[in-house]
Formats: C-alpha cells, sequence, structure tokens
C-alpha cells in the first residue's frame, strides 16, 4: 500500500509549519492510494480463481517469505471491500489504483476460461467483483487506475514458459483486451505491467520471486524484452479498438531510485551512476518514450561483459526495426515509482560473474546519515531529482508518482511521528520540483 500523486497543476503557497500537507494546498491533482492483489486482496483460491505464481511460491514454504507468510488472506480485501471504501472516503482519495487478479477473471491465463463464478455473500458474478469496486469509487468521486499486472502470473502461464516465452505476448494482449473491452468503459486509466523492471531482476535473473529458479545475465534481459513487447501491443490494442470510443489513457509503472556517485569527483563513479540508471529507468522508458530502443550504454555493456565471458553474440536480445516502430510512443503518461536513493561508485567484474548487477559494474553504497527502514533508506529530496531527469530526458511528459512509501518493521510503533515527517518532507520536495522545476 503505497501512496501517489500527478505533477500537473498551479501551485498555491506552501504552509511554513504544517504537520502533514495536503496535497490540495500545494498545488497537486491527485491525493491516491495504492494496492496490489497480492498483498491486499486475499481469497486465493476463492470463487473459481485460478493459482497464480505468488500462491505455488508461498506455498512451498521455506526460507523464501518472510515467517512463511503467504497470500492467502493477506489484508482480506476480497472480503473487506465495504470497510476499504469507507477509508477511501474517510481518506477523501481523488484516485485509488489497484491491480486485477489474471488468474481470477482468466484461471488459466486465457480467454477460453472466464470465470464467471460468484461471490456467496455479495451474490454477484466473479468479473462483478471489480466491476463494483470500480463503480463505488466512481460513485464516490473517486477516480479508479487499474493496474492490469502485478506480478501474480496465472501458474498455467508459468508452466508455459512465463515471460521467458514468446507467446505470453499474445496471452497478455488478449487478456488486456478483455479488461479493456469489460472495464474499459469506466476506467479511464490504465497501467499495463507494474514495475517491470524489478519482475524481471528479481524472478528471472536472481530468482527470488517466483518462479524462484535464477537465470543470471540472460533470464531477466529477457523477461524485460518480453514485457517491453507485451507492453506495446496492448498498448497498440487499445489505441485502434478502444480509445476512440473509452477516451482512456495506457502507460506502464518503472520503479526507479535515485543515483548519484560516491565520489562527485570521480569520472569512474559518476559514469557509474549513470548505467545505474540506464539499467534500471531508461532500459524500458527510452524504448518507449523515445525511439523504440534499449539505451547505448546498456547495449554496449552487455555486449562487452558477454564477450569477455566468451558468448558468441550480447546476451541481451536486440528489437527487429519492425519492432522498434511498433514500441516506440507507446504510453500516455510516465509513470514512475520511487521509494529510495543510493550512492554508486565503480566497482569493474573483474572475475567476469554473471548477473545484471555484475554487468552495470557498480557498487551501491548509502549515506550513513539516511534513515534505514527495511530495504528503503528515507531520502525525499531524491525525488526531486529524478522528476527533473525525467522531465529533461523524456521530453516534459505528464507524470504519475504510482507509488511512493514507508515500510516498516514488525512490530510497528504507535508513534507516527518518522511516517509523517518523512511524507511531509517529500511533499515538500514534490512542491520544490513543481515550482522551480515544472512551472519554467
Amino acid at each position: 500500500m503505497s501512496t501517489m500523486a500527478e505533477t500537473s497543476a498551479s501551485p498555491q503557497q506552501l504552509p511554513s509549519q504544517a504537520p502533514f500537507l495536503d496535497n490540495r494546498r500545494i498545488g497537486f491533482k491527485c491525493r491516491g492510494l495504492t494496492i496490489r492483489f497480492q498483498d491486499s486482496s486475499g481469497g486465493w483460491d476463492a470463487d473459481g480463481k485460478g493459482p497464480c505464481v505468488w500462491d505455488t511460491f508461498t506455498h512451498q514454504g521455506g526460507d523464501r517469505i518472510f515467517k512463511n507468510q503467504t497470500g492467502d488472506v493477506a489484508c482480506g480485501s476480497y472480503t473487506l471491500w465495504e470497510e476499504d471504501l469507507k477509508c477511501i472516503k474517510q481518506l477523501a482519495l481523488t484516485h485509488y489504483r489497484f491491480s486485477l487478479s489474471w488468474s481470477r477473471l482468466l484461471p488459466d491465463g486465457t480467454t477460453g476460461f472466464i470465470n464467471q463464478k460468484g461471490k456467496c455473500f455479495l451474490k454477484i458474478e466473479g468479473i462483478d467483483y471489480y466491476n463494483k469496486i470500480i463503480d463505488d469509487l466512481l460513485a464516490n468521486g473517486v477516480i479508479p487506475i487499474v493496474t492490469l499486472y502485478h506480478f501474480d502470473l496465472p501458474q498455467a502461464l508459468e508452466d508455459q514458459g512465463g515471460w521467458l516465452s514468446e507467446a505470453i505476448i499474445e496471452s497478455f494482449d488478449k487478456y488486456a483486451q478483455f479488461c479493456f473491452s469489460t472495464f474499459g468503459d469506466r476506467v479511464k486509466q490504465w497501467i499495463t505491467i507494474n514495475e517491470p523492471n524489478c519482475l524481471a531482476l528479481m524472478a528471472y535473473d536472481l530468482g527470488v520471486f517466483p518462479p524462484g529458479v535464477p537465470h543470471l545475465g540472460t533470464g531477466g534481459y529477457q523477461a524485460a524484452h518480453n514485457m517491453i513487447k507485451a507492453h506495446a501491443r496492448s498498448w497498440h490494442s487499445y489505441d485502434s479498438l478502444f480509445r476512440k470510443e473509452q477516451k482512456g489513457m495506457v502507460s506502464l509503472s518503472i520503479f526507479a531510485a535515485w543515483v548519484e556517485p560516491a565520489d562527485p569527483n570521480s569520472v569512474s563513479d559518476q559514469e557509474a551512476a549513470k548505467r545505474a540508471i540506464a539499467f534500471c529507468l531508461d532500459f524500458f522508458a527510452k524504448p518507449i518514450f523515445i525511439d523504440g530502443d534499449y539505451p547505448e550504454v546498456v547495449k554496449s555493456q552487455v555486449a562487452s561483459m558477454s564477450k569477455k565471458q566468451g558468448y558468441p553474440s550480447s546476451r541481451l536480445p536486440e528489437f527487429t526495426e519492425e519492432e522498434k516502430r511498433m514500441i516506440k510512443g507507446t504510453a500516455d503518461f510516465f509513470a514512475v515509482q520511487y521509494y529510495t536513493s543510493c550512492l554508486v561508485k565503480y566497482q569493474e567484474n573483474k572475475k567476469g560473474e554473471l548477473g545484471v548487477f555484475q554487468d552495470v559494474e557498480t557498487e551501491i553504497l548509502t549515506d550513513p546519515s539516511w534513515i534505514s527502514l527495511c530495504w528503503v533508506y528515507v531520502v525525499p529530496w531524491g525525488i526531486r531529482k529524478l522528476l527533473k531527469y525525467i522531465k529533461d530526458t523524456y521530453n516534459n511528459p505528464v507524470i504519475y508518482i504510482t507509488e511512493n512509501g514507508f515500510p516498516q518493521h514488525d512490530p510497528v510503533s504507535l508513534d507516527d511521528t518518522q511516517r509523517w515527517e518523512s511524507y511531509r518532507e517529500t511533499f515538500q520536495e514534490l512542491f520544490k520540483a513543481k515550482t522551480n522545476d515544472f512551472e519554467s
């Protein structure tokens, strides 16, 4: 669960002292909340839902998940939607972003089997579970932003190769068309794939996300390659089949940390920082927003490392010229997810080790003054620098910050000072970005 905002609208005066900043007073259109199916929904096998990769992964036990937790119940949103809606109204949200469960709608991942089974306690059909959420949001003046895919691939499709197989591109496009057709009369803002960079790295390179099988140095690139093409195909489907009537927008959400050189005076550290941003953010953004192809530094770096490791060609797949034309321009807004920043220094991969991290040739560091929370270091000023980079690099697009949050370890203290201070400082940086970087 995380917060979100959009960087457009006219700014007003920032209060000099405020325990928490209301974004309506600082000029942001959007005050929203983001949830994803696997974290929040529960009902993992209820009412005809098929298994997804996270169901399989968490039920295998072992040390894969903290305290062997599963998504079987999670936050229980599947049965507690009415309570969630009360909270949404109490928070006076303008937007609510949630993800659809691919395997709840299409249990085997294909439109050959559409789940129409009802939720007994509501006496409505399975598809209408999402219809009810969308209709309830709109009835209360809340705009739904819907994510088609947030890491929970139907197990049936993973069994056929998942994101490593090119067959997933057509499967995803058909799923997207089904969702556009079913919900697009009311949903006007779509996210196709959430954080494809994280999924490709964690699931198919390192193997710490399901399916849990590492493919160091190859799998992450192949999965990312197929995700970009799947996103582009679904964008074109929306553009040609649905946009004229539905008048919506489609993009994907990219995770990005802000990166700075550990030694600002070191040329090698400066180049390492540029590579880190290129491999994380630009890897997906440049093909989609600029020219249909990967950043040159990524292509040259992977090709160089592949040659040193004895590969006959680069481990990074190539797009054909036709694919580049198909991919270019397939986003209607820029959706980014910021949680943290880091410092990097150049670290040569002397042993020729395989892996995406090894290809970047950086060592990740942090400033000792930064507050550490789980995997996140609280660096509010990083979000402003990231937004400025996106504006300057990608022709000043409309930007949605689709996730930003403040994770905490259990047990969570009732003293919430650190959390609201983090949000306050983040909103202050957004205000600075808006008034100083986006109004010129």
